[in-house]
């Protein structure tokens, strides 16, 4: 059987999109399911005959038990603080290490670059207990800055050998060019180098954020107050007590922490791309 060119046209837009409306399916289903349940009542949550996929009589009862019996903006206060902060003092040294790996030339440069990298890879279920001791001689234990100080351990490694590849990839030409017009290296890296690193820093920076705003084993660690736990941890020590699980509000909690990571990660999706593309027609 033979089909005309514009049935073959529709055969394939029609392939095309429905293999794309099924990935949208699987990847918003998780969001959907957290939004139904958030918004059931505790009967329709254990209620095996109903639906689990629909709502019958919506409710805010979890929202408001989220917010009135549980510091809940304390905790996404202070994951947002240790977030930007580690996140900031991880870029700024993950820069200046790749780029000294990436353009100076000194013995052992190749060496240190795998050490990093294999640190990178060192799981925290390995460091947290020594963190635990230098935390504590330091006298930082139940205080947000033991976040701050800990959690580039491992952002920093990620950030350099990410940023190590995109620096490779910018020309040398362009540094000594600026060097000629008479910039120093700290003033070509400023303002030649770092404007072409943008898409780079963005991912990094991208990166580190959510791996600082998931990040669990540190925070469960080194903080006990409510005051001081960050989201993952205050939602697993209210939420969570022993086999009673509040479905409601933990799924409340999980959309409401979830959902801004989202918006930020659309957002930098699109300047990511931007950045990328007038950093390819400017070079």
């Amino acid at each position: 059987m033979q089909f005309s060119r514009l049935q073959r046209k529709i055969l394939r837009g029609s392939i095309v999109y429905l293999g794309l409306a099924f990935f949208v399916v699987i990847m918003l289903f998780p969001f959907y399911w957290m939004v139904i349940t958030s918004i059931k009542p505790d009967v329709e949550l254990y209620l095996s005959k109903q639906n689990p996929l629909w709502v019958f009589n919506p409710t805010p009862q979890h929202y408001i038990y989220l917010f009135q019996k549980t510091p809940f903006v304390t905790w996404l206060t202070n994951s947002l603080l240790v977030a930007i902060v580690s996140t900031s003092v991880s870029l700024f040294i993950g820069t200046i290490a790749a780029y000294a790996l990436a353009r100076l030339r000194f013995r052992g440069a190749q060496v240190m670059g795998m050490s990093i990298f294999i640190t990178y890879l060192v799981p925290t279920t390995l460091l947290f207990l020594p963190l635990a001791y230098i935390i504590r001689n330091l006298g930082l234990y139940d205080h947000p800055v033991a976040l701050m100080i800990t959690y580039p351990t491992f952002l920093v490694p990620f950030c350099t050998w990410l940023l190590m590849g995109y620096f490779k990839g910018i020309p040398k030409d362009l540094e000594e060019c600026a060097t000629v017009d008479g910039a120093t290296r700290i003033q070509a890296l400023i303002y030649i180098i770092l404007p072409l690193m943008l898409p780079g820093l963005v991912s990094a920076g991208l990166f580190a954020f959510t791996m600082s705003w998931n990040e669990f084993i540190y925070a469960l660690t080194f903080t006990q107050s409510d005051s001081v736990k960050t989201l993952p941890v205050g939602i697993v020590a209210q939420l969570v007590l022993g086999d009673v699980y509040f479905w409601g509000s933990l799924m409340a909690a999980a959309l409401l922490g979830s959902v801004p990571i989202a918006i930020l990660y659309s957002f930098f999706l699109e300047y990511y791309v931007k950045g990328m593309t007038a950093g390819a027609v400017k070079g």
